[in-house]
């Protein structure tokens, strides 16, 4: 990239004295070091190239965002460092580009960024590009939880409105249901009679079918008060295989249990916890369909107790691992679509939180994060409180005024 100042400064250089020399070059280095610190407090990314796409300067945030040190990327083509840029088509039309780029390593993250090119002032020619790079992963989340909340928000009310619509005319037709059983016991046709129970046996059904398909709606919407107690997970894995059991062997399903023995127990709902499992063993089954391999895991680390449920099924495509807990998005012929929510919204109860990964024609794995400590809840220590925190168990809160009053100075 060429530098205008620098061009003048080498044409003039013979014509200057040493001291003088030694003042100017002195003052270049102490300007470019004040410039270059000026840019790595910026918390947005800037890569400067030339208009070919050699990498000429970058600040620390920019190294950060894609995971490479500046001193390794400066000389190199940008193409070879940020992975994913078109860079023809970006600087093709010569003017400012905003687009958006998602960065998987060192970590996932979402980067919109600006690409606009550096011109002379007087002649009007390219000189370069610069790239601004601004880190929106935070506000994107931010943004999904809030369309999330809005949809559960929509839910919560349509299930009111479900509850009330659908749920006392099935009330009114159980009771008719039964008037209609106590008049056909008065009936002296004794095949009219049989005939007839049979066909209010089967309205019978269907009314607890919807009855069932309201309540399983209702549940995936509403809040639920949590009953915990200390439970042992690898114990409560076991009891929703042992319940499946007849489901996995007709399926003639492979189980595989990795049981960390050294996992705690945790403070949960219990009742609630077996949904979850039950709802992810019976899917992992169904996925596999028949003659696969159910692998279990429970395991810990420092701040998390994980449950890792996968399959050797199908899988699904890219484009459906984003949606697997969006309301009534499901694989199935038969699904309702609520069974993955319904889990999510029970283990973001607990504190923790749900991943899905899979791969098309390999399986799915859906992996719970439970944490050690009660995260739902938090107390915030003020300027005066000193608190001290082990496994989650608050040992001792001490504030200044509670040690005035302790040592008789307030009277």
């Amino acid at each position: 990239m060429k530098s205008r100042f620098i061009d003048k400064f080498i044409d003039h250089v013979d014509r200057v004295g040493p001291e003088e020399l030694q003042g100017h070059v002195l003052r270049i280095v102490q300007e470019m070091g004040f410039l270059e610190k000026v840019f790595d407090a910026l918390r947005e990314g800037v890569i400067v190239t030339d208009e070919d796409g050699l990498i000429h300067y970058l600040n620390l945030a920019a190294g950060e965002l894609f995971g490479f040190d500046r001193k390794d990327a400066i000389g190199q083509p940008i193409v070879s460092k940020v992975r994913g840029l078109d860079w023809e088509k970006l600087t093709k039309s010569r003017r400012v580009v905003n687009r958006d780029l998602e960065v998987f390593y060192p970590e996932n993250r979402y980067i919109n960024f600006y690409v606009a090119p550096l011109k002379d002032d007087k002649e009007g020619e390219l000189e370069g590009f610069v790239l601004l790079l601004r880190d929106t992963t935070q506000s994107r989340q931010l943004r999904e939880e809030e369309i999330e909340s809005e949809k559960m928000n929509a839910l919560t009310m349509l299930a009111a409105g479900v509850a009330h619509e659908i749920g006392n005319p099935l009330n009114s037709l159980n009771i008719h249901l039964q008037l209609v059983q106590r008049k056909l016991k008065k009936v002296a046709d004794d095949e009219l009679r049989q005939e007839v129970n049979e066909l209010l046996d089967v309205a019978r059904g269907e009314i607890t079918r919807l009855d069932l398909i309201v309540e399983k709606f209702l549940n995936a919407v509403r809040p639920s008060q949590l009953r915990t107690e200390l439970v042992d997970l690898g114990e409560l894995v076991r009891q929703a295989v042992k319940f499946l059991s007849s489901e996995i062997e007709d399926r003639g399903i492979e189980v595989k249990l990795e049981l960390n023995p050294a996992v705690p127990d945790l403070p949960l709902d219990r009742d609630q916890m077996k949904q979850v499992l039950y709802n992810l063993i019976r899917n992992a089954c169904q996925a596999i369909g028949s003659d696969g391999v159910l692998q279990i895991e429970v395991d810990r680390d420092d701040y998390n107790v994980s449950i890792r449920i996968a399959d050797t099924g199908s899988g699904v495509t890219a484009e459906q691992v984003g949606k697997v807990f969006e309301p009534y998005f499901t694989t199935k012929k038969a699904g309702s679509g609520l069974g993955l929510m319904i889990v999510r919204r029970i283990v973001r109860e607990h504190g923790g939180e749900v991943e899905f990964d899979s791969e098309q024609g390999k399986g799915s794995a859906v992996t719970i994060y439970l944490p050690r400590i009660d995260k739902r809840m938090r107390l915030l220590s003020g300027p005066d409180e000193k608190v001290h925190e082990e496994e989650g168990e608050v040992i001792e809160v001490e504030t200044i005024a509670e040690k005035i009053v302790q040592e008789g100075d307030v009277k």
